[in-house]
């Protein structure tokens, strides 16, 4: 499948992480981050926040992305992160996929990878679909 680009976040909690790649197709999104300071723990680990936070971004994009020419909004509803090593250097490369697409809710996994490669946190992230407030 052929990954496009996706804007950069220019305001709200996304634009600080600094991606450096946003990429999306059907079912699909990847993100690679640069390892900044500001994303530290103060031991020196990313922190388990960002995981969490950039899981929770991937999956309501790539839902938003399959909904809104429904009139439909996308928000997340649950986030289950676990951390299975630490990154400290390199990238953050998260890549989500989307397992159920269904009419109120899109059920998404998330992987986030170290630049060796090595799984370092898994997320399973349920997103709501729901009619915008008015």
């Amino acid at each position: 499948m052929s990954l496009r680009p996706l804007p950069l976040p220019d305001r709200g909690l996304d634009s600080l992480f600094g991606y450096s790649e946003l990429l999306h197709g059907d079912g699909e999104v990847r993100a690679r981050i640069p390892v900044r300071p500001e994303l530290l723990q103060p031991f020196g680990l990313v922190h388990g926040g960002v995981y969490a936070s950039v899981a929770e971004t991937l999956a309501s994009l790539g839902t938003y992305i399959g909904v809104h020419e429904d009139g439909k909004q996308a928000m997340g509803l649950s986030n289950s992160t676990s951390f299975l090593r630490p990154i400290t250097s390199g990238h953050v490369n998260a890549h989500a996929r989307a397992f159920h697409r269904g009419r109120t809710t899109w059920l998404w996994d998330v992987e986030i990878r170290d630049d060796e490669d090595r799984l370092c946190a898994v997320t399973r992230m349920t997103i709501a679909v729901r009619d915008p407030r008015g």
